[in-house]
């Protein structure tokens, strides 16, 4: 059976930061939104006021700015080169991130057969955001069953990759999951742990090659 590998995003592919920071730092808000980063992991706002008060942070946002944030963020090196290899032996990768499905989905780009991401307006800003499409950790579970259903894989055939307390309800749910860079919120939660810049090293602990 094809196995199903769903990546978080922030903390996990880009390394040390969230997506939302990256994009802030292009406005000169990067300090903002640390805070608010800091607030939503202590419990202290939920995800739907975390996007009410990103996107108003982002009101002269523009596709310039994400895509400078894109190129120029801390990515883990060989993300591509997993995916192809993920590709190439019939099986399936996805991501599913809280931050911004404007930015998450960029990763299409790189081979990823799905991205999920809390949904905003499209970037320059001319609608409100919606802030109950924002996504939440029971949703990544939610997400990860409709993707299963999509590729035609159960649960018992999903890995996944994380870092944070957004990562605990699927690491939960699935049989094989790899702590990448971790907080303590995945302590003994994790099938494999690792540390370090490099995603083929981490998929190595999961796919049984050299």
């Amino acid at each position: 059976m094809a196995r199903l590998h769903l990546f978080d995003l922030d903390g996990t592919l880009l390394h040390g930061t969230t997506a939302p920071v990256e994009i802030s730092r292009q406005l000169g808000l990067e300090a903002e939104t640390v805070a608010l980063d800091r607030a939503i992991g202590a419990g202290l706002i939920g995800p739907p006021e975390y996007a009410a008060q990103v996107y108003d942070l982002w009101a002269g946002l523009t596709e310039a700015h994400v895509t400078a944030a894109f190129e120029a963020a801390p990515w883990l090196t060989r993300i591509r080169e997993v995916w192809a290899e993920i590709r190439s032996a019939g099986e399936y990768c996805a991501v599913v991130s809280l931050s911004p499905s404007f930015f998450v989905e960029r990763l299409l780009e790189w081979g990823a057969h799905a991205t999920h991401g809390s949904r905003f307006p499209a970037v320059p800003f001319t609608e409100p955001v919606d802030p109950s499409g924002a996504l939440s950790a029971a949703a990544k579970v939610t997400i990860a069953d409709r993707l299963c259903a999509e590729f035609g894989v159960a649960r018992a055939d999903c890995v996944a990759y994380g870092d944070s307390s957004s990562d605990k309800e699927l690491f939960a749910v699935v049989p094989v999951s790899v702590a990448v860079n971790a907080d303590g919120h995945l302590a003994g939660l994790a099938t494999h742990s690792y540390t370090g810049r490099d995603l083929w090293d981490a998929y190595e602990l999961v796919a049984g090659i050299s």
